[in-house]
């Protein structure tokens, strides 16, 4: 909603602004679109050239991620915190016996069938599933803190993943005010094959040439960097919950009590996502 909101008043702002100061909207919004083919055209070569269909992909649903917002709320973070520690004392009443088949076919999960939302998201059910696959394997005599750098490792390689969009985003933020003053030149050398015309069609021209420098900054500075920054926004607030799974293992298998497991969970949270210690104990006692 604030991106498209935002959008609108860059808009308004920008073009509003220089009609209110005089200046004539007519030659720049017939400009406009021949500069934009030239700018926007080139901006799509060159993300096909530097990057391939799964990166392209991704862009993609970057793009639209930006505009939907975080992905998880502050009950995905309670139901996260619930289905992990469920799952951990399961392990620590039962034994790794009872946890595996959850474990290894997560699908058709009693447990992980209370939380729908989550199941969604393989790369958080692998992420779950993955690290208390080694423990049931190992029969619980893995060192903790060799599971502490798998689970790290992990977490690690999904937010480099997920962070490729912004980084395309931005490379192409950063090239836009050079295509800008490509379609810029190319106005000048159709003005310069021009040269024997009237002072007022040669202004005109080179007023058009102009718009395209306009148009690369403006896409550059004022929406393609402004959403490659949101995007990065919102991927760190979705990759927190990754955190939320880490520490809940760890401290449970580090023996801690349930008390000092909340509070490593809660701890990594967002303030706007941070659910209070009682509704994480009570929920906890409810189930």
């Amino acid at each position: 909603m604030f991106p498209a909101i935002g959008l609108v008043v860059l808009l308004l702002m920008v073009f509003g602004g220089f009609a209110i100061t005089g200046g004539a909207l007519g030659p720049v919004m017939h400009a406009v679109p021949h500069e934009m083919l030239i700018i926007g055209g080139a901006a799509v070569g060159a993300l096909i050239i530097g990057n391939s269909m799964k990166e392209l992909k991704a862009l993609g649903g970057g793009i639209a991620k930006v505009f939907k917002g975080p992905t998880y709320k502050k009950q995905d973070f309670l139901d996260v915190i619930f289905l992990v520690s469920r799952l951990m004392k399961l392990l620590r009443t039962d034994g790794p016996i009872a946890l595996e088949p959850h474990v290894e076919d997560p699908a058709n999960s009693a447990i992980f069938a209370e939380f729908p939302r989550l199941l969604k998201d393989k790369a958080l059910v692998h992420l779950i599933a993955d690290t208390l696959r080694l423990v049931v394997v190992s029969s619980g005599t893995l060192d903790v803190h060799a599971v502490e750098e798998v689970v790290d490792n992990s977490i690690k390689t999904h937010h480099h993943d997920v962070m490729e969009p912004v980084a395309t985003l931005q490379g192409l933020a950063d090239g836009l005010p050079a295509l800008g003053i490509v379609a810029a030149v190319l106005g000048v050398v159709k003005t310069m094959g021009s040269i024997d015309k009237p002072p007022t069609i040669l202004g005109g021209m080179i007023g058009s040439a102009l718009v395209g420098t306009f148009l690369g900054v403006l896409l550059a500075y004022g929406i393609v960097g402004p959403l490659a920054n949101r995007l990065k926004q919102v991927q760190d607030a979705d990759c927190a919950i990754y955190d939320v799974v880490k520490q809940i293992i760890i401290a449970s298998l580090h023996g801690h009590p349930q008390p000092l497991v909340i509070e490593a969970a809660r701890s990594g949270i967002a303030h706007w996502n941070q659910p209070s210690f009682a509704e994480v104990f009570d929920g906890l006692r409810g189930k």
